[in-house]
């Protein structure tokens, strides 16, 4: 059961992105060659926080030269695989979805 906290925020998240004012983590690695964008955040400080699992799983994965941003902006592809020519569209939703 979502509390009135959790609807509040999505939505003031949700009204953010659209504005482009929502804040995003954009990962690059050099090898493999790839653009990550993890969000929509409401602050800068959440995002900060949140990624340091997002280098955690990519260092995991073998990842080398990972450069992490932390940005206000509106990703329209989530996943940009450019050793591959490939973009990946992941579905946008709010990072903390399914959290009760």
């Amino acid at each position: 059961m979502k509390t009135i906290w959790h609807n509040f925020k999505e939505g003031l998240i949700s009204l953010s992105n659209g504005l482009g004012l929502a804040w995003w983590v954009e990962i690059v690695t050099q090898n493999p060659r790839c653009t990550y964008y993890f969000g929509p955040f409401l602050s800068s400080v959440e995002a900060v926080s949140a990624s340091k699992g997002y280098v955690e799983d990519l260092e995991i994965e073998e990842a080398q030269g990972i450069i992490v941003n932390v940005k206000q902006c509106k990703p329209y592809v989530l996943t940009i695989a450019e050793d591959l020519g490939e973009r990946i569209d992941r579905k946008v939703k709010p990072a903390f979805s399914g959290q009760v």
